[in-house]
Formats: structure tokens, sequence, C-alpha cells
């Protein structure tokens, strides 16, 4: 068979390599083929043509299976196919075009015809109907010979009539011949299954939507450029087919088993078109991933609109960010599992809980006391949504859904049945207005329209936990209104043993570090201090922020020598730490300065004895006389006892150790201050909480917490 090459000269496109099937430049040739075209804007629907062709191919594909349990099985299976189709199928005098299609197929090779031509002659009858009509027209026309030409063969040694039909056009048996002519039927059916590609594929760029992208991008015009070549050699493809079906006719059985090696052909015609597939297929992807990225600022945009406009009530919002389709329940209780629509949030105070895979499970924990302690009071309408942002450059994989599934499965509030689910556009969101980049975020909705109350609203539950209801920035200025450095403010309820020794009016110290050496040299020298004082010391290890695994061997020596009291695990350490740190934050969204505020100052020298490797303390009777040093000085001090012991018995224990503290003092020292923040969460200066001169800002990378 004669083999020509077209190419229709598409524009060129920067960082695209040339088609693997362009082999010519053959101008006049492309010409004749633009040259058929003339489409008078009538619409197919290729669709349902398409379904029936494909139900005549399985019906075929199952004819030369060895199961005649698979062959009933998928009989009956496309029997109710079929019937389907004649209920909605019209042709609308497409028949007449198909008939005419067909006898070109088998007329022009029974008299020595060419494919060249016959493919011509075929875009030439099919002038008036765009390319993908074309070719379901076509391929419908050669379905209608490859049909009927099985219909016989399988009914050839059963039915009367068939096998006279058979004996007419000198068909051979093809059941007894199945396994000789296997790989020519292979061959077509590889070739039949090249051509359905090319045709979904042009007929998938049809229905792209116009509304996201036009004709003149780049990848749509490229694309376009190469439909007439591809519907070209798809055509003449089709035509290679039906040749091979009239080359059975009036053949004999001794020349079937000479035959059936002559396949290189179709195969040379699959490969071919399997490149003009791969091709376009890229160019397709092209375009869903123009048209995504137009969906994406179109769904962004509207998110912007909804925040920056009344609403009547807060569901759009909600439905919005969370899962805006209504084809699934989007939520679901981590703990139990059950699913549930976004309707159970409305007129409720939304808490959207943010945050990456990373967050730990001590965050968790802690934010699943507060909200637990919420169910059972009925003036608690609030409710938490858990908004997983994985990254989507990153394939998901099993790790990522074991590592979603554990988390959870330890909250018991609303989450994300899955992070697919999430919108790109709202991650897009939350990252770019809400300023999201890792740390964990609560961002609180108002109950009647969906409105930022707060944008994290999670220093606020770390601090004061459901005190903190509504999640205002207005009830956040409320509670610091009336709070001051205490001591009941830096423990809170982590344990209640403290809060109860300090009712009763002993003396609270709370030291930390992780050095052991220093750790069993300080409680030994002030116990002996207390002692010779008189008071009732209660020394209480509330270790470091970082270092899990250090912390939690010291607390087992502590515990081991009875050194002191110790916090019961290393969970209630790290609240203990991230209460403080909250409070910086808390007091930063408040737009409250280090120089003007006790609070943030004594916060910032607990960060910074956390941040250095010295050990420090914190010592308290009371709620408001506490007096805190690091290592060094409160070593010297403890020394020094005799010097100031008559000032602690005039003054007050507390108050003549601050005033020994400041003697001490010297210009010369060195805070260092670790803030766990991100992007705006770090502000631009610092001052020193000892000297109030300016911190300088360095950069510390750091994998983990231990």
């Amino acid at each position: 068979m004669a083999s020509h090459s077209l190419t229709a000269r598409p524009q060129p496109v920067s960082r695209r390599e040339r088609p693997v099937f362009s082999m010519s430049d053959d101008h006049a040739m492309s010409k004749k083929i633009l040259n058929t075209h003339s489409p008078n804007g009538r619409e197919v629907d290729v669709d349902i043509i398409l379904q029936v062709i494909e139900g005549i191919f399985q019906h075929i594909h199952g004819a030369l299976q060895d199961s005649t349990d698979r062959e009933s099985m998928e009989t009956s299976k496309l029997e109710e196919n079929a019937s389907f189709a004649f209920d909605d199928f019209h042709l609308e005098g497409l028949a007449y075009i198909m008939h005419k299609v067909s006898c070109q197929l088998t007329c022009k090779f029974s008299g020595g015809g060419d494919a060249h031509a016959t493919t011509m002659e075929i875009l030439g009858m099919l002038s008036s109907y765009q390319w993908d009509t074309k070719l379901v027209l076509t391929l419908a026309s050669f379905s209608i010979i490859y049909g009927e030409f099985w219909l016989v063969a399988q009914k050839f040694a059963t039915h009367p009539l068939a096998k006279m039909v058979a004996l007419l056009k000198q068909l051979p048996d093809i059941i007894e011949h199945a396994a000789a002519l296997k790989s020519r039927f292979d061959a077509i059916n590889n070739l039949l299954k090249a051509i359905l590609d090319i045709t979904k594929c042009i007929i998938e760029f049809k229905r792209l939507p116009s509304q996201y992208i036009s004709e003149d991008q780049p990848s749509m015009s490229v694309a376009f450029a190469y439909f007439p070549t591809a519907v070209y050699w798809t055509i003449k493809s089709i035509v290679a087919c039906a040749s091979q079906l009239t080359s059975l006719l009036g053949m004999s059985n001794e020349l079937i088993s000479a035959t059936t090696t002559d396949t290189w052909e179709m195969s040379s015609s699959t490969h071919k078109l399997n490149n003009i597939s791969d091709h376009l297929r890229a160019e397709l992807e092209r375009c869903y991933e123009h048209i995504q990225e137009k969906k994406h600022t179109e769904y962004y945009q509207m998110l912007v609109h909804l925040f920056e406009t009344t609403q009547l009530d807060n569901m759009k919002i909600n439905k919005a960010l969370i899962y805006i389709k209504d084809d699934l329940l989007p939520l679901e209780v981590g703990t139990m599992h059950t699913r549930a629509n976004i309707d159970v949030l409305r007129r409720k105070t939304v808490l959207l809980l943010i945050s990456d895979l990373d967050i730990t499970p001590e965050e968790v924990l802690i934010l699943a006391t507060v909200y637990n302690e919420s169910r059972g009071r009925s003036e608690l309408q609030y409710e938490i949504v858990w908004l997983p942002i994985s990254d989507r450059s990153r394939e998901w994989n099993e790790g990522y859904e074991h590592k979603f599934k554990e988390l959870q499965a330890l909250m018991p509030w609303y989450t994300l049945h899955h992070p697919s689910l999430l919108e790109p556009a709202a991650i897009k969101f939350v990252k770019e207005r809400w300023h999201f980049s890792k740390k964990m975020m609560l961002v609180a909705l108002d109950p009647q329209q969906g409105k930022v109350v707060c944008q994290n609203a999670i220093h606020m539950a770390w601090i004061w936990g459901n005190l903190a209801y509504p999640f205002t920035m207005a009830k956040q200025e409320e509670l610091w209104s009336i709070e001051s450095w205490r001591l009941e403010l830096v423990v809170d309820g982590i344990d209640q043993n403290i809060i109860e020794w300090m009712t009763a009016g002993k003396y609270i110290c709370l030291y930390g570090g992780e050095d052991v050496e220093w750790i069993e040299k300080f409680t030994t020298s002030a116990k002996g201090v207390a002692h010779r004082a008189g008071i009732d010391l209660h020394m209480i290890y509330v270790g470091k922020s970082s270092k899990k695994d250090r912390v939690r061997r010291i607390n087992i020596i502590i515990r081991k020598e009875n050194l002191s009291y110790c916090l019961d695990d290393v969970m209630s350490v790290w609240y203990f730490w991230k209460r403080l740190e909250s409070m910086f934050y808390s007091k930063m969204q408040l737009g409250q300065t280090i120089k003007d505020d006790k609070i943030m100052q004594e916060v910032l020298t607990m960060l910074s004895f956390d941040g250095s490797d010295q050990g420090w303390v914190l010592i308290s009777r009371g709620s408001f006389e506490m007096a805190r040093a690091n290592s060094v000085v409160i070593t010297k001090t403890l020394e020094d006892f005799h010097v100031w012991e008559e000032d602690a018995r005039e003054k007050g224990f507390v108050l003549a150790l601050i005033d020994y503290f400041l003697h001490l003092h010297t210009p010369q020292h060195c805070n260092r201050l670790i803030l766990p923040g991100l992007d705006v969460d770090i502000p631009e200066m610092i001052t020193c909480a000892e000297c109030g001169r300016p911190m300088d800002k360095f950069f510390m990378y750091r994998c983990c917490t231990d």
C-alpha cells in the first residue's frame, strides 16, 4: 500500500519539539487536505454514535475468546447497551452518508484502489462536517462493515442464512481458523484502538470550554494546525483496516496461514497514530492546565469577593472555602468517622483549623482537650473544621495517606474527608490572604455572615481555652485588659498542684535547662537556703521547649534522685512553653510593643531563658512577687545567701532575692531568643528584655524538635 506523509504547517511555538509524525513539508498535499474541509456549521451528536461503535467493537473482541461464559456475559452486557442506543439513537440523515463511505471503503479495494486516493475521496464526501465528525462517521462506516463481517463469521457454523452468505462471499470459516488469523486481527484491533484514541482526543478538544480557553491560545492553535494531518492519517488507517477484511474474501484455507504474518503495514500505521495521539494529548494536557489556571483564578476572585461583600448567612462562605459541590458529604468527625454536610455549621462560630500534615500530636491533643470541654456547655456555639493543606506538587502516596489518617483519628471535631477535596484556589487564598505558611492557624469566622473575626485565634485557644469564646479580636483585647504578669498566667491549669501550693502561700520555684549537673547542684543548694530561710519552697522542673527525649530522661533522673517535682509528661512541658509563645504572638496581634508592655517583656525573658544553653529559675510567692534569673546569677545568689540573709528576713525572701539579682546584674550579657514563627509572625525588631537594646536577628533552620 502506498504511503504519503502529509503535514499541515502549524505556527511556530517556542520550546516545542517538532512532532515525530511530521515527516514531510509537502505543501501541495497539505493544501489538498485543507481544500476538502468546508464545514457548514452542522453539529452532530458524535458521542452516541461513538457509543454504538465501541459496542460493536466490544462484541467483535469477544468473538475470538475461548471462554463461552465470558462471551455470554459480554453479550448480555452489550445487548443492554444496544437497547439503550436504539431507544435514543437518531441518525438524522447520516445513514446515507455512512452507506456511501462504507461503499468507498470496500468497493475501491475490490477493484484495486489506492489507499491515498480512497482517503481523499472520503474527505471530499465528508467536506461539510467538522474534523471530529469526519472521523466518527468514517469509523462508523467501517464498524458496519466490520460488524457484518463478524456477524456472518460468528453465525457461520450454526445459522443457515449466515452460512449461505459466507459461501457467496467466499468467506472462510473464521472461527475454525481463529488461531491462524489471530495475528492479523490483533493487528486490526490494535490499530482500531489507536484510531479510537485519536478520535476521542479530537472530540475532547472540541469540548473544551470556550469561556476558559480560546482558539488562539498556543496549545489550541498548535493542535488545530495538526488536525488535518491527524484526520488524514486516521482515515487512511481505517481504509487499511477495511482492505484487510476485503482481502479475506475468496481466500482459500490454504492461503490463510501464508498471509497471517502480513501485518507490518498495520503495525506501522499503529505506531504512526500513537505518535500523533501522544503529541495531541500533550497539547490537550497543556490546554487543561490553562483551563485549570483560569478556573482557579476565577474561584480565587470569587472568594475575595465573598469576604468583601455582605452575606445573608455564613453558609456561602463556608461552602466556598470548604467544599462547594453537593455531590457528597465533605465533612467527617475524625474520631468517629461519621460523615456530615456543611449545613452543620449554619449559624455557628466556625474555627478553621488550617495546617499541613506536619502538625504534632501534642498540638492536636491539647486543642482536643479545649474542644471536648466545650461540648458540655450549650453557650459555646462553635465548631472546628480541619482543612489539611497538602503539597499538590508532590504525588499523594500511602505515606501521606497514613499520616493524614493518623492525625484525623485524633480529632474529635469536623475534618475535611480528604485533602484532595480542598480547592487549589482555597489553598492559594489562605496562603495569600491569611498568610498561612507552615504554622498551624485557627481562623475564626462569625456565625452571622462568615466574616473573619480573628485571623488566628490559636493563641487565644492556647492561653485561655474556652474563655476566649467567641474567639474575636475584641474578646482577645478584653481578656488582656484584665490580665497582668502573675504566676497564674504563667502556669494556668497545666498542673493543679502548683495552683494549690500557691493558694496555700507556699513559695514556688519554676526552673529549667538541660544541664543535669547544674540541676543537681541547684536543687541541693536551693533546699539548703530554703531551710536556713525558714520557707516552704516547692521546686518544679518545667524542662525545655525542644529536645523532648532529653527532657524525658532528665525527668526520670529528677524523680529517681528526688531532686524536685516535675511536670507529669513532655506534653505538659510542651504546652507550658507553647502558651508563653502564644502570649507573645497574641500581644503582637493587638499591636503591643515590648517597650511599653510588662507582660511582653517578661514573656520574652522567659523565652530567652529557654533559648539559651543555661539553666534558669523563677521564684514566686503569691501571684505577683516573682524573681527570675539565669543559672549563673542564681548560683552566685544562693552561694552568697549569708550576704542577703538579713534582708530576706526583713523584706521577705522574694523581694530580697530580686534586690540581690539586681546587685549582681552586669551590662555584659548575652540573651538568645528563639521564636518558631514564619513570615509575618516575626517582628522586624525585638529589644532585649534585660537592657532594652535591639537584638541582632539571625536565621536558624531546624528539622525536628529533638
